[in-house]
């Protein structure tokens, strides 16, 4: 049975249960019992009589009598013009007492007041509720909660606002309990609340003073009254259910407010903060800043909070751009969130720097910049911010002084810390659990253990730290016996040991070789659970390693091969540094180990020198060596070297041949890595699954439709062809060659699929313009319960944008922190401008680049200038060229797309500037060039090309294909940047493009039954788009070209992305 007891609500000994019907009362338990309202009985324990009067006689003069006459107070002006009325004949009203009581409240004379209160009472007016409710308010200003009480009770029909004007009298107070059960009565007496009184209720219940039954209770009755959306009482719910630790209530609470203001987004954003879930709160802030909220002080500091938890330094960073920006960098609480992040991250400077420009400095500024300083060593600089800090009469608090003591534990300044060990005791900070804890510390690690076990014996014995620290301090000097005799002790004590005794005390069993006592040790961390805890498993194996003798060599190359296999390459390169420096020679498994690691993070240089050791070491033959060796160079892009590692292993096995594979694959030498996979072939080596994915995806770097469909036939051949993995690459493989049809059909005949298989159809579905379909499929993803990912968002939001899919790409974006808990990269930020610039709302593209919460790298920018050429914005093309010019100033797409968005505005003289500009500055253009496969062989093209054997033929055609096209319809579009002069000087055929005369190569040597396949490295321009869809409409020739951007199907006279690309 849940008691009012719980929340302390009456000052008397008696005890009310709130348990009960919300349909009847919410507080079923409150004393039937009372004829009238007589809340002095149960807040004011001093009263002990309590008399039904209104204005009763002995509320007046105890009022009066409770209160010294001070001189000078009171100037007795309202009693003196009582006077004079009543020497006149004239009769004071209510009103005559109301005025005043104004001018008691203005002037805050309450002993005038209280006289007042004695007249109203002789004059007959004590039946007046206005009276007695403005005398309320004035007794309530003063403090006199005793007497607005009686006075209260005078009133038998008080309204809700004579109520919620008691109980905001008693919140400002700080009288929580009497609140609720001032509430409880109110309850009883069939009073209705209203939003006011639940809004000081909810806030009378933070603290702590109310359990979480009760809270619950008042949100029924909450809604019960139909307040279940309104902001004043939402807000202070959802804080409180965060407060306790209920975020899910509180985000259920949030979700149902009809209207969102600033204070219901601080509310959920600082409560996810505190509750651990900062991913949560910085995608909330995202979803308030695109609502167009204006943030306030506190949103900022508990998002940069958030930043600072979970280390998303860079996003505070920007984040406080944004603070400048909205005129916010001068709040105290933001600059104090400022100073923390900054010194979280080791930017000490700008921390300092934002502390030395705050306007005000409150003792969290000063913890927070001290704190920083002491992570950092600067202990010096820590303590004078201390002294500093004291001369601002600013008192320093516990976290303060543990701050300063670990700034003096880290510099080993004993004396410091022992004058701070004396303001700890003057100042009554001892018993403080982190204090206790910093003050041990501070003597181990100055190494004053007699000291430190002197002063651990006066501590509270419960603190579990404390029996860390001394169990470190043994260790260090050595002493086992004492260490595991504080490791019993503690037990002994009732304190169990966690994921900090263990290593502890192992460290010392290790170090001093008491592999008995270790293994003991080593049986109970199985018995308590922490043989899975990262930490504690580290220093067994670490720990072993450390005793270990040259001969073990065995055990440390184990480790080191472990690490590497497990793709820990940093901590198996350490750990071989560490082995060398020990004087242990390493063998073949360890030098085969470290290489690897090598290959893993393209660390050539160390490798070669291990390469060299391995060498010196007499193991230049030995197979694993080898196969790490070709890894290495091969990842690298070291081809000569890795050809050469390659053939100096004389017993090569599919290793040897897969590490090359794989390794020119990963390093873009796609053409070697084919050409291996064929000598393996052919030298006998049976291929395994690794191979083969090896090779799929290196004919699908190079578009290799042709040898990618003979690696399909030997996959099925050798049966690999149902794993999962293959099917993976080789939906990646057609799609990337344009074979959409075969990607459909390896998908679809899939006996089972994972994340991979359906972001890899995603992906071909938006590459092909194929929108409608990429959509279906995601959400038929959904469906299944698979949970997308980062890249299955980047394919569904493509798709939409190559589709025109405006609103279902918006929502879609949305959805990825909203419903799946993602935070968008810049890839997603991308793929939305994207989005708008083609559907051409150029400034809600603009506008939502300046909104993003992250900020715009050169590809946004990049594809907004392009959208601006597109559809020949300038103002737009040249805010977003600046920003472009700014990040990458030689990248010749910008001059190009700049000079491009003039010239089809007809700006001719700003796209000449814009050429020049390019060329002052050394920049040179990257040409268009396209590429066809025919008969095995792959044949390049650049605009106005005549270098090809057969270029007469090609041109030739080329004007037969525009009479041909021009007679249904086709109209050339070549000068579109070309000015008049510039058109009647330049011969036509030196501006035709390279997709053109590919597309007539094709169509000049290819059999009517094979698809002209046309790669081109920019994105096809109008008039080649134009022309190829007459041309496959002629020609009743299946075309398909991948441009920059993304597959273009002709057949028919009709392009698979509807003249929207």
């Amino acid at each position: 049975m849940l008691m009012v007891g719980d929340i302390q609500v009456f000052m008397v000994a008696s005890s009310i249960s709130l348990r009960g019907s919300l349909s009847n009362s919410l507080f079923h338990h409150f004393p039937r019992n009372i004829t009238h309202r007589s809340s002095c009985k149960y807040f004011n324990g001093n009263v002990g009589r309590f008399k039904l009067a209104r204005f009763c006689s002995t509320a007046i003069w105890d009022a009066l009598d409770e209160s010294p006459v001070v001189q000078n107070e009171g100037n007795g002006k309202g009693i003196d013009f009582l006077h004079q009325m009543e020497e006149r004949g004239i009769r004071a009203n209510v009103q005559t007492y109301l005025w005043l009581f104004e001018g008691c409240f203005n002037s805050g004379s309450l002993l005038d007041a209280k006289k007042l209160h004695a007249r109203i009472f002789k004059s007959g007016f004590d039946g007046e509720d206005v009276l007695g409710s403005r005398l309320i308010d004035i007794y309530l200003a003063h403090g006199e909660v005793d007497n607005a009480i009686k006075l209260f009770d005078d009133i038998p029909s008080s309204n809700v606002s004579l109520w919620n004007k008691v109980i905001s009298g008693l919140l400002a107070k700080k009288l929580a309990s009497q609140v609720l059960g001032l509430f409880s009565l109110m309850i009883t007496e069939n009073v209705t609340p209203d939003e006011s009184t639940f809004a000081s209720v909810l806030r009378a219940c933070s603290g702590g003073k109310a359990s979480f039954q009760v809270i619950e209770q008042i949100h029924a009755k909450i809604i019960h009254h139909g307040f279940g959306s309104s902001p004043l009482v939402c807000n202070p719910l959802i804080d409180l259910y965060s407060k306790n630790g209920h975020v899910d209530l509180a985000k259920l609470v949030f979700e149902r407010l009809f209207l969102r203001d600033s204070v219901s987004w601080v509310a959920r954003i600082s409560g996810l903060s505190q509750n651990g879930r900062e991913d949560e709160a910085i995608l909330l802030f995202c979803q308030m800043h695109k609502s167009a909220v204006i943030p306030t002080p506190y949103v900022f500091s508990s998002v940069l909070s958030a930043c600072t938890k979970i280390e998303l330094f860079k996003l505070g960073e920007q984040l406080h751009g944004f603070i400048v920006k909205w005129g916010l960098s001068s709040e105290t609480f933001v600059c104090n969130a400022l100073v923390t992040l900054y010194s979280r991250w080791g930017n000490l400077i700008d921390a300092e720097q934002i502390f030395s420009k705050m306007h005000r400095r409150d003792r969290i500024s000063y913890n927070s910049l001290i704190s920083g300083l002491a992570q950092r060593g600067f202990s010096d600089r820590a303590l004078q911010l201390f002294e500093k800090m004291q001369l601002d009469c600013m008192k320093p608090d516990c976290v303060t002084v543990a701050s300063l003591l670990s700034a003096c534990a880290s510099v080993g300044a004993g004396y410091k810390g022992k004058q701070l060990h004396s303001y700890v005791i003057k100042t009554g900070m001892s018993s403080d659990l982190i204090i206790e804890g910093s003050l041990l510390d501070l003597y181990v690690k100055c190494f004053d253990i007699k000291t430190a076990h002197e002063y651990f014996l006066t501590t509270e014995t419960e603190n579990v730290v404390l029996w860390n620290v001394m169990l470190v301090a043994y260790g260090q000097l050595g002493n086992l016996s004492e260490s595991y005799w504080i490791f019993l002790q503690m037990q002994i004590e009732g304190l169990m040991p966690n994921q900090y005794t263990y290593p502890s005390i192992l460290r010392t069993c290790t170090s001093l070789g008491a592999l008995d006592l270790g293994e003991q040790i080593h049986t109970q961390v199985i018995k308590s659970g922490f043989q899975f805890n990262v930490y504690v498993c580290s220093i067994p194996a670490r720990g072993i390693l450390q005793r270990l003798r040259e001969e073990d060599v065995v055990s440390w190359t184990a480790m080191i091969a472990g690490y590497t296999q497990h793709d820990l390459f940093a901590e198996a390169l350490k750990l071989f540094q560490e082995m060398e420096n020990q004087g242990i020679r390493s063998d073949n498994i360890g030098f085969s180990g470290a290489i690897s690691a090598c290959a893993g993070i393209q660390a050539l240089n160390q490798g070669q020198q291990i390469h060299a050791q391995s060498y010196i070491s007499g193991y230049s033959e030995d197979l694993s060596i080898g196969n790490a060796l070709v890894s290495l160079y091969a990842r690298c892009g070291r081809a000569q070297d890795a050809y050469l590692a390659f053939e100096k292993i004389d017993a090569k096995d599919n290793i040897s041949w897969n590490a090359l594979i794989s390794g020119f694959a990963q390093s873009g030498h796609c053409e070697e890595a084919l050409q291996v996979f064929s000598q393996m072939n052919q030298a006998g080596v049976e291929a395994n699954l690794f191979t083969f994915g090896s090779a799929v995806s290196a004919t699908a770097n190079i578009v290799n439709i042709k040898q990618g469909k003979q690696i399909h036939a030997m996959m099925i051949k050798t049966g690999y062809d149902s794993e999962t993995e293959a099917s993976n690459v080789l939906i990646t493989l057609y799609s990337k060659c344009g074979s959409i049809e075969d990607a459909k059909r390896e998908f679809f005949e899939m006996p089972e699929k994972n994340v991979v298989s359906w972001n890899a159809m995603i992906t071909g579905y938006s590459q092909h313009g194929y929108g409608s379909e990429a959509v279906s499929l995601f959400e038929e993803m959904k469906q299944l319960g698979l949970m997308p990912n980062h890249v299955t968002f980047v394919g569904v939001l493509s798709a939409c944008s190559h589709v025109g899919l405006v609103n279902e790409g918006l929502s879609y974006f949305r959805s990825m922190s909203k419903e799946h808990g993602l935070v968008p990269k810049p890839e997603h930020y991308v793929c939305v401008v994207d989005l708008l610039g083609r559907a051409a709302l150029l400034c809600c593209a603009r506008e939502f680049i300046e909104e993003m919460p992250i900020e715009p790298d050169a590809m946004i920018w990049r594809t907004l200038l392009s959208a601006c050429t597109v559809h020949k914005n300038i103002e737009i093309g040249e805010f977003a060229a600046r920003h472009l010019l700014e990040l990458e100033p030689e990248d010749s797409a910008t001059y190009v797309l700049l000079s491009n968005m003039y010239a089809v505005s007809g700006k001719w003289d700003y796209r000449d500037r814009t050429r020049q500009m390019m060329k002052d500055r050394g920049v040179k253009k990257e040409p268009g060039r396209s590429w066809i496969e025919v008969k095995n062989s792959i044949h390049a093209f650049f605009v106005g090309d005549r270098l090809h054997p057969l270029a007469e033929q090609i041109y030739e055609y080329i004007d037969d294909l525009n009479k041909r096209a021009g007679e249904i319809g086709y109209v050339q579009d070549r000068y579109n940047l070309l000015n008049d002069v510039e058109q009647e000087q330049k011969d036509p055929t030196t501006y035709i493009h390279s997709e053109k005369l590919a597309v007539a190569f094709g169509l000049l040597s290819l059999t009517n039954t094979m698809p002209i396949r046309v790669i081109k490295n920019l994105r096809v321009c109008n008039d080649c788009h134009n022309w190829i869809k007459f041309v496959s409409k002629i020609s009743n020739r299946a075309i398909v070209v991948r441009d920059a951007y993304r597959f273009h199907h002709f057949e028919g006279g009709v392009c698979s992305c509807k003249d929207y690309w």
